[in-house]
């Protein structure tokens, strides 16, 4: 947002503000799908196993989450609920637009996960912060078809448990400024301790034997009780309760320090080549992950693992490190590698559930000293490999491929209900007749 539209605004110390995305798997489904709107919607875990997402008519169905696919066929039979595999490329898609749209309007942004954001609005008179907030979410739903809650206030905690109240009432219709209430007492009292941002499950059944019940029991009780029990986070969280900011924005995005890159197979395999094509894809993933965030990598870790719910089957889990002559991103050297490994570590006859790479020793890729000779012939992989990642961004993820992540890769994850890629493959486009 420009200068010009922020002169009037008057500076305000510490204002935050959390983004969330509604039931956002199931509402990326239904953006592209109007029929869906109203009706209960799930969404699946890989290999179409578990409950990883559900709209709000169905959870009143009561179906949980985490709960087994096959185990609610009967309500979802009974119910017609609609029921997808994650879309993992949409998602990410439409957290990005989510995502873009926020940058415009505040100084600062951390996006803390795919579908939740925390925002600086300390360019904002506080009595402007109700309007504004839900000129944003007007914006983001208009850019996206996604309905999001805001929840504002003094910390970032405090935000966090005024997006709950405002997601749990629908007469603040999306938007809570918690910076309207002097005395915040009342609402904490309304927060179990275990909701608290930091706290959970574990730690809230601590402080819930030794009488602390709620966010307002946290706040209040003696410092000297959560330092024992939390160190200086949970110091920090009692204070951010109390209205004090010690958790700022972290908005710049940091590079990993280990990349993974690991799927369940969508059936069992023995076959060494199709393990081959599967971490060879894995790789690939690694190495893409790598050259977003503008590292090198020195060492790759290959594991592979079989059922281990399925005793009656022979059991074999193993993984192996190598390093790299040099640190790198070229991907021909991490799959020649990584092949080796799997070599190493495969047992013929033995039914492989799961296969990963993963990728350590990370540099930034501007760290690299190499003589004249080597530094022309790293330029070349460099300009080579973001040339691929190029076209694969533009036209579509696995455009261009090595081969040796196979064709047909039956070993795939079962996607049998995923809808389509509306916005990242050319051949998937929403087709309108008229």
């Amino acid at each position: 947002m420009g200068s010009s539209n922020q002169s009037h605004y008057k500076f305000v110390k510490n204002i935050f503000a959390l983004v969330d995305c509604n039931n956002f798997y199931a509402s990326c489904e239904r953006v592209f799908n109007p029929k869906l709107k109203s009706k209960p919607v799930v969404v699946l875990s890989n290999n179409d196993g578990c409950i990883v997402a559900r709209s709000d008519e169905a959870k009143a169905l009561g179906i949980k989450m985490g709960v087994p696919f096959f185990k609610i066929k009967d309500i979802i039979k009974k119910n017609n609920v609609a029921y997808f595999s994650s879309n993992y490329a949409l998602y990410a898609d439409m957290s990005q637009r989510v995502m873009d749209t926020l940058s415009k309007y505040t100084p600062g942004i951390e996006v803390y996960s795919i579908d939740e954001a925390f925002v600086s609005l300390q360019a904002l008179t506080k009595e402007d912060l109700t309007s504004y907030c839900k000129k944003i979410r007007d914006e983001i739903y208009r850019n996206t078809g996604l309905p999001v809650s805001i929840g504002i206030a003094e910390t970032k905690t405090l935000s966090k448990i005024a997006n709950e109240f405002c997601k749990k009432n629908a007469v603040l219709n999306g938007v809570f400024d918690m910076t309207q209430f002097k005395d915040k007492s009342k609402l904490l009292s309304r927060v179990p301790v275990i909701d608290v941002w930091g706290i959970g499950k574990a730690l809230g059944k601590h402080f819930m034997s030794i009488g602390v019940f709620s966010a307002k029991d946290f706040a209040s009780v003696d410092p000297c009780v959560i330092r024992k029990k939390m160190g200086v986070v949970g110091i920090r969280t009692q204070m951010e309760l109390n209205g004090i900011s010690c958790i700022d924005l972290d908005e710049i995005k940091h590079p990993k320090k280990e990349i993974i890159s690991s799927r369940s197979f969508g059936k069992y395999v023995t076959d060494i080549n199709e393990l081959e094509e599967a971490v060879s894809q894995y790789t690939c993933r690694a190495l893409e992950k790598l050259r977003m965030q503008r590292s090198l990598a020195n060492f790759i870790y290959v594991f592979i693992q079989t059922n281990h719910h399925k005793l009656s089957d022979t059991q074999h889990a193993e993984g192996r490190f190598a390093a790299l002559p040099n640190s790198s991103s070229f991907t021909p050297d991490f799959i020649q590698t990584a092949k080796q490994l799997l070599r190493k570590i495969y047992k013929p006859g033995i039914k492989y559930i799961k296969a990963g790479v993963m990728l350590s020793g990370i540099v930034p890729d501007d760290s690299l000293q190499l003589c004249i000779d080597d530094s022309k012939d790293h330029s070349r992989r460099r300009s080579l490999m973001n040339s691929i990642d190029i076209i694969n961004k533009d036209i579509g993820r696995d455009t261009v491929r090595f081969a040796s992540s196979g064709i047909n890769q039956n070993w795939q994850m079962k996607m049998s209900f995923r809808s389509r890629r509306y916005t990242t493959n050319w051949s998937e486009l929403m087709t309108v007749k008229i």
